[in-house]
């Protein structure tokens, strides 16, 4: 299984304070995940994958008649414009093991940023199978896998894809025809993809949440249309958690498609600053996974938001477990949390699912902290919990 990690913030930053200075960072990850349980393939090595945005320029631009009364044109002035699309930086090699992502990183900065690191379930060994995916301004990772790929899911996907989409993926991934079919419900929505207005400007965090459940119901579509003696005799349930964003809006998921189980662990923390903590033992340059960095709340608001498969920190109270079975979005830095109420949602709000599957997965559905305790490490859902924001004070629901 792989990891991700997402950081979406008011201010830009530098993508080594996530991705190779903190102690357990992303990097770290790669070769030392804490939350992994496959023994038999204990790092996620194969490739990874770094995606990221620029500051937007329609944000810096001035009108002909603003820059007239200046005498001078300023920086912003005569910013060049990047488009909206991410820039992304894939490799097969070992994110410990790559020089190059130290380099990328500890100079580079970028307020919204999808990390990914691949222990592969599907295809094979390349570029074309590293996530992140994009297509336009949208970006998408998976982590988890499609139930019944190879017993007749895919051919059922990969049909049912307009021929633009078809043509679109370029590697062999469950979670790129995922993207693919995510990309085909937009456009069965009535919403272009490819709209240039809509790829400035955002298609709308509502849209985004509607499209990615929907692409999860098709799925399930397929996996129902199997034959019986198929799912009778073939494990066939998904592990989807998925990420999607246009470069304003983010939307994951943390799903499986059963009604006893756990999905693979999902987290999230927010706050005002995400800070290397001071070290009197500290001396030189900064060196890979030597920090130790805390989610900081100076007020109730929360000016970063973070969303990792495994937590960044040790630290249980900087950290909230996504209920299984939901829907994460971040809009304007706020969190919302919705349920996702379809045939494997459980009504029963006592009722404690199982990790067996997701460990049989080689996931684990904990933070790995268990020995420490917090009124913050997960969060009660039922049907009526609609909005969740996380604060200085901590989490409060509202109803929907």
């Amino acid at each position: 299984m792989c990891r991700f990690l997402i950081y979406s913030g008011h201010s830009p930053i530098l993508l080594s304070q996530l991705i190779t200075s903190p102690t357990h960072s992303i990097l770290t990850q790669s070769y030392d995940s804490r939350l992994r349980l496959d023994q038999t393939r204990p790092h996620n090595g194969d490739g990874f994958g770094v995606g990221y945005y620029t500051a937007a320029p329609s944000r810096q631009r001035h009108s002909e008649s603003e820059i007239s009364l200046r005498h001078a044109p300023t920086e912003q002035d005569n910013a060049i414009d990047l488009g909206p699309e991410p820039c992304i930086f894939t490799s097969t090699i070992p994110a410990w093991n790559c020089r190059n992502l130290e380099r990328l990183a500890s100079k580079t900065v970028s307020p919204l940023i999808f990390a990914h690191v691949r222990a592969s379930t599907e295809g094979a060994l390349s570029d074309s199978n590293c996530h992140p995916f994009s297509r336009g301004a949208l970006m998408w990772m998976h982590n988890g896998g499609i139930g019944g790929w190879k017993l007749g899911v895919k051919r059922r996907l990969v049909t049912d894809v307009a021929d633009k989409w078809f043509e679109m993926v370029s590697g062999s991934t469950d979670s790129e025809w995922a993207f693919a079919l995510f990309l085909d419900t937009l456009e069965k929505m009535g919403v272009d993809p490819d709209d240039e207005v809509k790829q400035r400007n955002g298609f709308g965090h509502t849209t985004l949440r509607k499209a990615i459940l929907k692409t999860i119901e098709r799925i399930n579509g397929y996996r129902m249309a199997l034959p019986e003696e198929v799912r009778q005799s073939s494990d066939t349930r998904s592990l989807l958690n998925f990420a999607v964003t246009d470069g304003r809006s983010v939307v994951c998921t943390r799903y499986v498609s059963s009604k006893t189980d756990e999905a693979a662990s999902l987290f999230f923390s927010s706050g005002t600053d995400w800070r290397e903590q001071p070290s009197a033992a500290k001396t030189g340059p900064p060196k890979v996974g030597k920090g130790e960095y805390k989610m900081e709340r100076r007020d109730k608001g929360a000016d970063i938001v973070l969303v990792a498969s495994e937590p960044l920190t040790f630290e249980r109270d900087n950290w909230v477990t996504v209920p299984t079975n939901s829907v994460l979005t971040i809009h304007n830095q706020t969190v919302l949390i919705h349920p996702i109420l379809d045939e494997y949602y459980n009504h029963t709000p006592s009722f404690t699912r199982s990790g067996r599957f997701a460990a049989d997965q080689g996931q684990t559905t904990t933070d790995g902290m268990a020995e420490k305790k917090s009124t913050k490490a997960a969060l009660t859902r039922d049907t009526s919990v609609d909005v969740l924001t996380q604060g200085a004070a901590g989490v409060t629901l509202a109803a929907a």
